[in-house]
């Protein structure tokens, strides 16, 4: 499994200066942990989602979650486990029959409830849980969180990796005179088990509902005074180089616009001055499937430092693909970063005359930008995100 599998490969030989590298459940955590890129939710109460794998039905897929807790009823959960069950025994059937491993698929975890239906479920699933690459912990908080994560190390071994991804989305993390203690908290709980725990997402549906917020197509995150002033606080938690870890982007909540207020979030001269004609009609799909909020929350989220985002439409998955991608640039700065990092150079100029490469400030930044290269891949120095973004949309009519 890669990135841009929907790309031919004299298309990924035009664009890539280092191409998309293969992964799985099974490549190293410190990898991994930045190839969920756009994670797919949909409800366990879903039909044939075994075949939807099987048949690939969502082109570009890297990562899914199969949600057992808000996207199911209350009174439906019993059907809900019931199904999912089922669903990960016929995968599991398939891919005894030597058809296909679980390289062919992409990185699933189910999303649970509480510790009772988690021990339940994985129970039922008995060898079928090799298939998941872990398990999504909401509204994950201190108190409860241990014996969780203990219940997921049990699972876990080197044979069959089973990954734990919290989400932060209580009311004691948004509150302000709870947050920090909390956060802090759950730090020190996950440091404990950080071998066990994949990623951190953010819960900002949840966080919202705390207040009755809901923010519009023409909002992002960042846009929310009470989302952007928490989010900054779990950034600077999970995210210290001393001991970080990946944090996912929010959801993204629209897949198709409405009449708006605000102006498009994407002006009209880039697009003519690259493209011409042709880059405005582009742009306007772009708009008339509401993605350019999409793309301004994505660009926000790369900007504080985090990587991925939960996704509720497969339209988004491509557009999250394609701004994860590394600049030629950037790259070329992040390899300079790091092979000057013996002790002998404090500060140079960048190789593009732009810029000065501080080496000890940029050192994690540089770090974390070869990590992402590995698995996003580098654009040749002639091409940006968005020309990506374009070669994805004639893709889409062809």
């Amino acid at each position: 499994m890669r990135f841009f599998t929907y790309f031919y490969e004299d298309e990924l030989d035009q664009f890539f200066y280092k191409k998309p590298q293969e992964f799985n459940k099974y490549t190293s955590r410190e990898i991994l942990a930045y190839g969920l890129g756009a994670t797919l939710y949909m409800p366990a109460t879903r039909p044939n989602i075994h075949q939807e794998i099987l048949s690939n039905k969502h082109v570009g897929l890297t990562s899914l979650v199969i949600d057992l807790e808000d996207a199911v009823g209350d009174q439906q959960v019993e059907a809900a486990e019931r199904m999912l069950i089922g669903e990960l025994w016929k995968l599991y059937g398939e891919v005894h029959k030597g058809f296909l491993t679980n390289s062919d698929f992409p990185l699933m975890f189910i999303r649970i409830r509480n510790l009772e239906q988690f021990l339940r479920v994985a129970a039922q699933l008995g060898d079928a849980i090799q298939l998941l690459t872990g398990v999504v912990l909401p509204k994950f908080n201190s108190e409860a969180g241990e014996d969780l994560l203990a219940a997921v190390r049990r699972i876990h071994s080197d044979q069959y990796p089973f990954y734990a991804m919290p989400i932060l989305e209580s009311a004691k993390v948004i509150q302000k005179e709870t947050r920090m203690e909390e956060l802090v908290n759950i730090k020190r709980l996950v440091d404990r088990y950080k071998e066990n725990v994949l990623n951190i997402r953010i819960g900002a549906t949840d966080f919202c509902g705390l207040y009755g917020i809901r923010r519009s197509m023409d909002t992002t995150v960042y846009d929310i005074a009470v989302l952007r002033d928490c989010i900054s606080d779990i950034i600077n938690v999970f995210q210290r180089h001393d001991s970080a870890y990946a944090v996912s982007g929010p959801v993204w909540e629209y897949f198709a616009a409405k009449n708006r207020i605000l102006k498009p979030q994407l002006r009209q001269t880039p697009f003519r001055e690259r493209y011409g004609d042709e880059g405005l009609k582009w742009r306007k799909k772009l708009l008339n499937e509401n993605l350019d909020g999409l793309i301004r929350e994505i660009l926000m989220d790369i900007a504080n430092g985090i990587t991925g985002k939960t996704i509720i439409h497969p339209s988004h998955i491509k557009v999250v693909q394609a701004l994860n991608v590394v600049s030629y640039e950037e790259y070329i700065d992040a390899r300079t970063i790091i092979q000057a990092a013996s002790g002998e150079i404090g500060v140079m100029k960048s190789e593009f005359a732009n810029k000065m490469n501080e080496i000890k400030p940029h050192l994690y930044w540089a770090e974390k930008t070869m990590l992402k290269s590995k698995l996003y891949g580098v654009l040749h120095e002639q091409y940006t995100n968005i020309d990506l973004i374009k070669q994805e949309v004639y893709l889409s009519h062809t």
